[in-house]
């Protein structure tokens, strides 16, 4: 009974946490909207940086039970990862909006090549004030590497009492189920977030908005910064 209680604790944290935290879900919201990833590469994108989230924080976890650490140092140590993952979203979502901005300003023209029954091939260039729509995220991008390691930064405050407290009354076993299933609430939780989300901005009129796509998407995640730095 008392291990049933562990597990249900363990998924309402997970739960619970992720949708009060829109640094959760936001960025791979609007990154997905103004880079036009596939379904599959928000997915792998968004998987991705909800096992180097949660990972990260069971491992500092299971060091901590191995080295006998006490759950306030622990608590600490998270505290300072959370600051630096504030920083660097805050900078990633500066650095990306002023970028955005620099283009919607010169109206760049960007190229795309197409093949039409794959074997003829022909490219073409338009401005982005233009309503033409194109997937661009199949080219090579810094831009999920760098949310992975923002999220690899990020702590999952509520798991270490999570692992820590049954690792101490029930053993090793018990700590490790509970934070798969954390695990596991998180990583579903911010997948299905995500494209709820992304379902209803498709509702929303933004083609004439594509211009500014970047400056916009640069703008959220900065303010999911300055929401985690506030410890909203």
């Amino acid at each position: 009974m008392e291990n049933n209680a562990i597990l249900l604790t363990a998924a309402s944290l997970g739960f619970i946490h992720t949708v009060l935290g829109p640094d959760h879900y936001v960025p791979f919201v609007a990154l997905s909207k103004a880079r036009n990833w596939t379904r599959a590469r928000t997915a792998a994108v968004t998987f991705l940086c909800g096992v180097g989230h949660v990972g990260s924080s069971v491992l500092i976890g299971l060091a901590g039970i191995g080295l006998g650490t006490s759950v306030s140092r622990l608590e600490w140590l998270e505290g300072l990862r959370g600051d630096a993952a504030g920083w660097l979203l805050l900078s990633f979502g500066l650095a990306y909006m002023l970028w955005g901005i620099k283009k919607a300003v010169k109206g760049e023209k960007h190229s795309h090549s197409h093949t039409h029954d794959g074997v003829s091939l022909h490219s073409h260039e338009h401005p982005h004030e233009t309503e033409h729509a194109h997937v661009h995220g199949n080219a090579a991008s810094v831009t999920p590497w760098a949310l992975f390691i923002i999220f690899v930064f990020g702590p999952c405050e509520p798991l270490i009492p999570v692992l820590m407290y049954p690792a101490l009354k029930n053993g090793l076993g018990q700590a490790m189920a509970a934070a798969a299933v954390f695990s596991a609430v998180t990583i579903s939780t911010m997948m299905v977030t995500v494209f709820l989300l992304l379902r209803g901005v498709r509702l929303l009129p933004v083609e004439r908005m594509e211009r500014y796509a970047h400056a916009l998407a640069g703008f959220a995640i900065f303010s999911c910064g300055i929401a985690v730095k506030a410890g909203l």
